[in-house]
């Protein structure tokens, strides 16, 4: 059975007019009435009866035209979320994000996004890279945009370079001795270290970089949150290692100084991650193309 024949019965009997059913189908008063009777012959039975006032159902009309209308109703529903969704004015996209992408890459281009397509729905998520990358690859979101280490895949997902970023090492004022000469790893040793709790890649990254030089950190302060390094170094706390966006407003009221490292500290990437055999939906294709075309340079 052609949907067309019952396409053109919902749209005669919501109207009860041949005349009002052809307007709107945009096709001529016959092929309505061609429809109809198609359909009427295919079912053997009469649904309408018509009269010089227009039509109206048969009791079989009348009983077909209930199920009938709920299916049409519902695939043109199913219809119009689609070309909602191609045309970009409805959708989901869940994203993930650690939390330095998030404060110094990922807001503003989101709100940038969500001011153009205010009817895409943007749930963002936000944990540990370690923990983002267990989301991508068991569905739970369309992807992230995460810092990820020098060096770092995997066979299962696929990484799109954004931008990078500069960590630096810094003290509080109470280690003025510090202050205005090259310092070394090694000797740092000798203080308190303040970095990230393990199983973060910021830590992985920490651990590594002292490793590279032949030394084996032992932070005597571990934190959550990366937001956290800044205020307990600013306390006296410690020396740290800090992505220099989260530095820069304490740096410039003279609350904190950078040590001037004898080692140079590696750059970091942030990276658009995706499963690789992923199918992604419209409206997730058209954040990751914005995201690409759109890529800020914000650290």
């Amino acid at each position: 059975m052609n949907f067309d024949f019952y396409r053109t019965f919902y749209y005669v009997g919501k109207y009860q007019s041949i005349t009002a059913a052809a307007r709107a189908l945009y096709v001529t008063q016959p092929s309505v009435t061609h429809a109809i009777q198609s359909l009427e012959r295919e079912l053997g039975c009469p649904l309408f009866i018509r009269s010089q006032k227009g039509v109206h159902f048969t009791p079989e009309g009348e009983k077909f035209y209930a199920s009938v209308a709920a299916a049409c109703e519902t695939i043109f529903q199913a219809e119009a979320s689609l070309e909602a969704a191609k045309n970009l004015s409805e959708g989901l996209v869940a994203i993930g994000a650690s939390e330095t992408t998030l404060h110094h890459y990922l807001i503003p281009i989101l709100a940038d996004f969500r001011k153009k397509h205010p009817g895409i729905r943007l749930k963002l998520f936000n944990s540990s890279t370690p923990e983002m990358l267990k989301e991508i690859l068991t569905g739970h979101i369309d992807f992230a945009v995460l810092v990820i280490n020098s060096g770092y895949r995997h066979a299962d997902l696929s990484f799109t370079h954004l931008t990078d970023f500069q960590d630096i090492m810094i003290a509080g004022r109470i280690f003025s001795d510090l202050y205005g000469r090259t310092v070394s790893l090694k000797e740092l040793m000798d203080y308190p270290l303040v970095s990230m709790e393990k199983g973060t890649m910021t830590r992985q990254f920490f651990d590594r970089f002292f490793q590279d030089h032949h030394l084996d950190p032992e932070p005597d302060i571990e934190l959550a949150t990366t937001d956290l390094i800044v205020p307990v170094i600013t306390g006296g706390l410690g020396v740290g290692m800090v992505p220099e966006p989260f530095a820069r407003e304490a740096l410039s009221q003279g609350h904190i100084f950078r040590l001037a490292l004898k080692e140079t500290i590696p750059r970091r990437e942030i990276c658009l991650i995706k499963k690789k055999k992923a199918s992604l939906s419209l409206t997730g294709e058209a954040f990751i193309q914005y995201l690409l075309s759109d890529n800020r340079q914000v650290l």
